[in-house]
C-alpha cells in the first residue's frame, strides 16, 4: 500500500514575521487561498487516500492541524517531541508503516512547497512507486533548474537506470550542497544536474535497511523504539529515542552514504518557497516590478516586495529594492539582497525576554 508521508516540522524564520513559532509556514496562506500544508495534502489525494496519510510534525503543531483541517485525525499525526531534521522524522513514519504494513511504500514530501503542473506531478510519484515496489531502491525527485539557484541542493545525475511511466530514471552520482553563484551557473548551464526537491518515493522497510546500514546509532534507536509501537510505553520510547538520536538530514545520514539511490529527472515548475523573495516568482507583478499584497500605495516605487497582513495601509514613496512585511504588531524593512539573512535578526531578538515574545 502507498501512504504519504507529509513533514511539518520546519518554523519558515525567513517569511517572519508573518511565519511566527505559533503559526509556522506551513499555515500560512501563501500560494493560494489556502494553507500550505493542506495544498500539499489535496495535492497526491488523487493517488493516495486521506487514511494513508501521515504528517510528522511537532507536538505543539499537533491542536493547530486538528483544527485548521478538515478530516485530519489524530490516526494522521505523528509528533515529535524534540525536532531533530528529516533523518529522525523519516525514520519514525517508517518505523510505523513497517510495524503494521511491512510492503509499504512511502512518498516523502515536504509541506511547503509549490508544485505545477498537478498532473506531471502525479505521473512521477506514480513512477516512483512502481520502483519502489519492485526495487531495492531509494528514489530521489530531482527538478531540472530554470535558474542557476545558490538557495538549492542539487544532484549529479549518473547513468540512466531505466525509463519508468515516461520519466528518466538515473543512478545519482553525487550529491552537492548549496553551491556558490559560479558554481550554481555551472550547474544549471550542465545538463548533468538537477535541484534536490526533498521528495523521495521508496519502501519502509528499504529506508530502514539503508538507515541500519549507514547511520547504526539511528537505526539502533528506531529498533528499540518499534518494539514499543502499539504499547502504553510508547510515548516516554519516543521522547527517550528523539532524545537520544543526533540532529542530521536524510541527504547526510544515508543518501550520501548508500549505493541504491535514483533520481527521477522531473521536468516540472517546483519552488521551495523559502523566503519573501520567492514571491516575485510567482505572484503577479505590477508595473514597476513590484509585488503587492494587501492594502498597500506605492509611488515612484520600483523592485519592491510590500505585503501587508495587518489592519491599516503601507504607503511607499521612492524606494525600491525593498521587502516591507507588516503583521500583526510587527513591521520589517529590509534590503531584497538580506532576504535570506532574517535569521540574524532572530537571533538578536531570542536575546533577551522582552523581545522574545515577537518570535
Amino acid at each position: 500500500m502507498v501512504y504519504g508521508i507529509i513533514l511539518a516540522g520546519g518554523r519558515g524564520e525567513r517569511f517572519w514575521p508573518l511565519s511566527r513559532n505559533k503559526r509556522p509556514k506551513q499555515f500560512l496562506k501563501l500560494t493560494s487561498d489556502k494553507m500550505m500544508l493542506e495544498e500539499t495534502i489535496d495535492r497526491v489525494r488523487p493517488l493516495i487516500p486521506l487514511e494513508q496519510m501521515r504528517i510528522v510534525t511537532g507536538e505543539q503543531m499537533k491542536v493547530p492541524i486538528l483544527e485548521n483541517i478538515s478530516d485530519i485525525t489524530e490516526d494522521h499525526i505523528l509528533s515529535e517531541p524534540i525536532g531533530r531534521n528529516t533523518a529522525p522524522a523519516i525514520g519514525l513514519a517508517a518505523a510505523h508503516l513497517y510495524k503494521t504494513d511491512p510492503e509499504a511504500i512511502m512518498v516523502v514530501l515536504s509541506s511547503d512547497h509549490l508544485i505545477r503542473p498537478l498532473e506531471k506531478l502525479l505521473k512521477i510519484i506514480e513512477a516512483g512507486t512502481r520502483i519502489a515496489a519492485s526495487d531495492d531502491a531509494l528514489i530521489t525527485i530531482g527538478v531540472v533548474p530554470t535558474r542557476p539557484e545558490t538557495g538549492y541542493g542539487y544532484i549529479k545525475m549518473g547513468n540512466l537506470f531505466r525509463q519508468e511511466n515516461g520519466y528518466e530514471v538515473h543512478q545519482v552520482s553525487a550529491f552537492t550542497e548549496k553551491p556558490n553563484a559560479a558554481v550554481a551557473s555551472e550547474y544549471y548551464y550542465s545538463s548533468d544536474y538537477l535541484w534536490n526537491s526533498g521528495m523521495f518515493v521508496w519502501s519502509a522497510k528499504t529506508i530502514l535497511q539503508a538507515i541500519k546500514d549507514c547511520d547504526p546509532q539511528l537505526g539502533e534507536g528506531l529498533d528499540v523504539y518499534m518494539e514499543k509501537i502499539g504499547t502504553a510505553d510508547e510515548t516516554v520510547a519516543r521522547k527517550r529515542f528523539y532524545e537520544e538520536v543526533r540532529n542530521v538530514s536524510i541527504d547526510f545520514a544515508v543518501l550520501e552514504k548508500a549505493t541504491n539511490v535514483f533520481t527521477i529527472k522531473a521536468d516540472i515548475v517546483w519552488d521551495d518557497v523559502g523566503g519573501w523573495r520567492a514571491l516575485e516568482r510567482y505572484k503577479e507583478l505590477d508595473s514597476e516590478n513590484n509585488v503587492v499584497v494587501g492594502n498597500v500605495v506605492t509611488e515612484g516605487t520600483f523592485e519592491t516586495t510590500v505585503c501587508n497582513y495587518a489592519d491599516g495601509l503601507i504607503a511607499c514613496l521612492g524606494v525600491s529594492d525593498l521587502i516591507i512585511v507588516r503583521s500583526d504588531n510587527i513591521t520589517l524593512v529590509a534590503h531584497r539582497s538580506k532576504a535570506a539573512e532574517i535569521k540574524k535578526l532572530l537571533a538578536r531578538l531570542s536575546e533577551n525576554e522582552d523581545s522574545r515574545k515577537y518570535l
